[in-house]
């Protein structure tokens, strides 16, 4: 299985970015979508993430910013991001968990924000 994520770019501070990632094929045992980022010599964090039953989670930092979705039938998942600031500039990464232990990473996609 392969996950293609998209919609990183640039944008100045405030504005907005749709990121998506779809998986290459339909993952049966799927359980957990989900965003983490990893900024210039930092460590790769976790930005948010959704159970297939529709949970969400996210970290403090874009709390109130960020919006993760989900469309099961097609194993995709989305990251609506507003009211972006320079500090969430990072290569952000997708990443579904299965049921049975397996788990799958997309290769990231960059966004900047200016300020």
């Amino acid at each position: 299985v392969q996950l293609q994520a998209s919609g990183g770019g640039l944008v100045q501070a405030r504005g907005s970015l749709r990121l998506s990632c779809a998986a290459s094929r339909s993952i049966l045992t799927l359980n957990v979508m989900g965003w983490y980022r990893q900024a210039p010599g930092k460590q790769r964090e976790l930005v948010a993430t959704i159970t297939t039953s529709k949970l969400t989670n996210y970290d403090e930092s874009v709390k109130g910013r960020f919006t993760i979705s989900g469309d099961n039938a097609k194993n995709t998942v989305y990251l609506q991001m507003n009211s972006l600031k320079p500090e969430d500039t990072a290569v952000y990464y997708c990443n579904f968990r299965t049921y049975n232990g397996g788990e799958y990473w997309g290769k990231g996609t960059l966004v900047t924000v200016s300020s």
